[in-house]
């Protein structure tokens, strides 16, 4: 079966399926619906919880079999996470799935946290299976159209009300970033006043100044070709502790985006008309443009190609400094054919 994300927690407080497959590009609310189907099969008795990642160079797929077959040291039941950030199993990947799923304890709970799914493998065998022992979850990106309602439904939930040009403002300067957003969000709950009333001045003055770094400011200045001002704001992040994830994200995001539009053009759309398609705002129409002039598709799919790279080494699964090959990649995305890395950052 079929759930939609905004109904998963109705669907929980009544039944427990063995399986289930959560996917998406949108790490907030992928993460908030793996959390909640965890602290379900825990309440469930699922005490121990086992996690297997499919982009780890290392991983076999024969290990989730394994897995499954092996019995538990601590409990009869389990929670088994399977992380596959590319959302394709591959034909290996496909048939072990099938035979997990066709063998597995009934006891146990299946996971799989996914990367984006295309819509031709949700007719794939191993797609197909999950739906019926179990349930799909698609995770779709809030639009720039929708951000403005998604907002101030989060903010409700946090006992917040907030004005409608305080929304707007936050819309456009958290730029579809759900993570920064709910981050926001949080920090209007410390300035709010005491009925949980939100102004656009406490948006200005409790949120947006709040940091001397901004990570879309950051963003905007690789994409512009910036090179010293993306460096030093990105540094400017890490010594404020933002989390790398969250710098990831951005990044990724508007490499995807560019890879997109210039997919899009190389196609034949217009492109201003492959702009407004993919809600690209005004205010960034000129930097995007210039963007495009300079990547072409196959700079873009390197960056995203570092991205995964990255990603690794935040996990912990490479002996990289996150740190050191993100200011690789802004470097990068800031001018594709500029002179060798280290010589571009001493300058700096």
């Amino acid at each position: 079966m079929q759930i939609y994300p905004e109904r998963l927690s109705t669907h929980l407080a009544n039944t427990l399926l063995p399986v289930y497959c959560i996917s998406g590009d949108e790490p907030l609310l992928v993460q908030e619906c793996s959390d909640l189907i965890r602290a379900s099969a825990r309440s469930a008795g699922c005490n121990e919880r086992e996690t297997l990642d499919a982009g780890n160079t290392h991983f076999k797929w024969q290990s989730l079999l394994q897995t499954g077959n092996s019995l538990s040291l601590f409990s009869e039941k389990r929670i088994i996470e399977l992380i596959m950030p590319s959302g394709k199993p591959g034909k290996e990947g496909s048939k072990v799935l099938c035979e997990y799923i066709d063998t597995s304890s009934s006891d146990d709970i299946f996971l799989i946290i996914s990367g984006k799914i295309e819509k031709a493998s949700t007719t794939s065998k191993w797609y197909q299976k999950i739906n019926s022992a179990g349930a799909t979850i698609q995770v779709w990106p809030v639009s720039n159209k929708d951000m403005p309602r998604w907002l101030s439904h989060r903010a409700k939930e946090m006992g917040l009300s907030m004005e409608q040009d305080a929304i707007d403002l936050l819309a456009d300067r958290i730029q579809g970033n759900l993570l920064a957003a709910s981050q926001e969000i949080t920090k209007l709950k410390l300035v709010a006043d005491e009925n949980g009333h939100v102004t656009r001045e406490d948006v200005i003055e409790g949120v947006l100044n709040n940091a001397r770094y901004n990570p879309f400011v950051m963003i905007d200045s690789a994409v512009s070709g910036n090179t010293r001002g993306a460096i030093k704001t990105l540094r400017g992040l890490r010594a404020e502790g933002v989390d790398p994830i969250m710098i990831l994200w951005a990044l990724a995001r508007e490499c995807h985006l560019l890879l997109d539009l210039q997919e899009d053009i190389q196609n034949g759309k217009e492109i201003n008309q492959a702009l407004y398609d993919h809600n690209v705002w005004k205010s960034r129409a000129s930097i995007v443009r210039q963007a495009l002039a300079h990547h072409s598709m196959e700079t873009l799919q390197t960056l995203l190609s570092h991205a995964t790279e990255i990603d690794a080494a935040i996990k912990g699964q490479s002996f990289l400094n996150p740190w050191l090959i993100i200011e690789d990649l802004v470097v990068t995305l800031c001018q594709p054919n500029n002179p060798p890395i280290k010589k571009m950052l001493s300058k700096l």
